[in-house]
């Protein structure tokens, strides 16, 4: 086991990723600065637990993960189960025609038509149970298995909020393009009336 002045010099290396993590996960300064500080307290006190050669990112994003469903959303009270089974698959892709699918991915190619804002608001309004899977697999990378772990779910359970945060973020950027006129406005966009059931 390493010693804990290496574990905490260590730990504290991915002390900006914490800080990024947690500001999209709270949207506020001050309770991401706590968060984090939280993440590192329980991390100092659970050393003991910590097994030398574990991914220590991984587990320091598990305490930051966990702190925060504890903490914050015990603060709500009411968990946001947004049903977000009405957007169809590929709903942006469908919709934008200057797409070069031979030179690039149409990802890559879709997300330079966007502003960072625009891409962080899209994921910031999406409900929690899927903003955080999405936030973990598709900008801090972990893997579906870590973010099961993290979030204390099946890992089917991560890969169908995936799918469904993706799928919204798709059609909150697909408005977006439709406002800045990269998209027409055409009859065939879906009603935001809810599906029934």
């Amino acid at each position: 086991m390493a010693d804990r002045a290496t574990f905490t010099k260590d730990a504290m290396q991915h002390a900006g990723q914490l800080y990024s993590a947690a500001m999209r996960m709270t949207r506020n300064r001050a309770d991401a600065e706590d968060l984090v500080q939280e993440t590192y307290l329980r991390a100092y006190r659970g050393f003991h637990g910590y097994e030398d050669g574990t991914n220590l990112r991984a587990w320091l994003f598990r305490i930051l993960t966990n702190t925060y469903i504890n903490t914050y959303r015990s603060k709500q009270r009411r968990v946001q189960e947004t049903e977000l089974n009405d957007v169809e698959d590929l709903y942006l892709y469908r919709r934008i025609s200057n797409v070069d699918q031979a030179s690039r991915s149409a990802e890559d190619t879709l997300f330079d038509l966007f502003t960072d804002d625009e891409v962080k608001a899209a994921l910031e309004n999406l409900p929690e149970n899927f903003r955080l899977p999405v936030l973990l697999a598709d900008v801090e990378e972990f893997s579906y298995k870590e973010i099961a772990e993290m979030l204390d779910i099946p890992i089917g359970t991560v890969m169908s909020r995936l799918h469904r945060g993706r799928k919204a973020m798709q059609k909150a950027l697909a408005d977006y393009a439709t406002d800045r006129g990269i998209l027409a406005r055409t009859p065939s966009t879906p009603s935001e009336e809810p599906a029934d059931g």
